[in-house]
């Protein structure tokens, strides 16, 4: 299992395109992954879970994955949230 913290960071943020990246993004891999705000934890892979989440842009989050491609799946997500240009 792995877990990083981090800043989301989504250019020409707004709610509906980010989210439905994030879960196709996610269930690309085989590995479970969850993003832990407060005291929610959210399956990145469910579509209406991240939608309740709320993210919003300079939020520090944490991200869980447990799985065999449980790096590249943190990479990835990661990348597609924290970019700036």
């Amino acid at each position: 299992m792995l877990q990083k913290k981090f800043t989301v960071n989504i250019r020409e943020f707004d709610e509906a395109r980010p989210v439905a990246e994030i879960v196709q993004t996610a269930s690309r891999y085989n590995s479970d992954i969850h993003f832990i705000s407060g005291s929610k934890i959210i399956n990145a892979k469910s579509i209406m879970g991240m939608m309740s989440l709320g993210l919003c842009n300079n939020e520090e989050i944490s991200i869980e994955a447990d799985g065999a491609d449980e790096i590249d799946a943190i990479d990835a997500i990661i990348k597609y949230m924290t970019t700036e240009d």
